[in-house]
């Protein structure tokens, strides 16, 4: 195992660009914890059957217990926690309308997973991130609240809020030996919009417009900006949202 190698705790790493994230870590001999809701052991035990370091913990990003559960797992198997990705977050299942028509509970409901869920997962992880030396927290975000698009504006201030949150966990936590930064995908086409054919529900020019690259974005665009924000040659590079979007906007 190289030393460059990081334990990696990936929410929302059962399925979609998760799962994409944690397979291409995985590969690079780093030692994956995929946490999420549903399918998250066996995703964990296909890629041990491929010949990977990894575990996969049922665990709900609001619920500190089930963090705190996570965290001791991930002690258990590989000593330490090195690295964070929070992945998780609703997105496919929202229905798109006016703001005007979204319920408070909608609301608040986005809120609680898309911003309280890194939040909480932050918390759980700190004190083996300081221990590591070499802590990484990567949030993933979007490119949503740089462009704005009406008809889903609990999601895209859900986004907006994790990028103003991932600039002040910088400064906070540059001290301890720990960079955070986010990486903003465009539209991409996982698991889930493919379940919920939301691709169709916004339309082909919704998908491309205004990329210089004109294609959809896949999962496998994405995964190499991550192994990046989570190495040691990015131990210079924190505060910063990279958008990742085929070049739909410039930060």
């Amino acid at each position: 195992m190289p030393e460059s190698a990081k334990t990696v705790i990936i929410t929302g790493g059962a399925s979609g660009i998760g799962y994409a994230f944690a397979e291409h870590l995985a590969r690079a001999a780093h030692r994956i914890v995929i946490a999420d809701l549903r399918g998250a052991e066996e995703a964990g035990e296909r890629l041990r059957t491929a010949g990977h370091q990894a575990l996969g913990v049922r665990a709900d990003v609001v619920n500190e217990a089930d963090l705190a559960n996570l965290t001791q797992a991930a002690h258990a198997a590989f000593g330490g926690i090195d690295a964070l990705v929070n992945n998780a977050g609703l997105f496919t299942t929202l229905a798109l309308k006016p703001f005007e028509q979204i319920t408070a509970q909608e609301w608040m409901r986005v809120m609680e997973v898309n911003t309280l869920g890194p939040f909480n997962c932050a918390k759980a992880v700190l004190p083996a991130l300081r221990q590591s030396g070499r802590g990484r927290i990567v949030n993933i975000a979007s490119t949503v609240p740089i462009k704005g698009p009406p008809n889903m504006a609990h999601y895209v201030a859900s986004k907006g809020a994790l990028i103003a949150f991932t600039r002040s966990l910088a400064r906070e936590l540059a001290k301890d030996g720990i960079t955070v930064n986010a990486i903003a995908p465009g539209f991409t086409l996982s698991d889930g919009v493919l379940q919920s054919e939301l691709q169709n529900r916004i339309g082909d020019n919704a998908r491309t417009a205004g990329r210089c690259i004109q294609r959809d974005q896949l999962p496998a665009d994405l995964v190499a900006a991550l192994a990046f924000l989570v190495s040691d040659g990015a131990s210079f590079v924190t505060g910063q949202t990279l958008a990742v979007d085929g070049g739909g906007v410039f930060l």
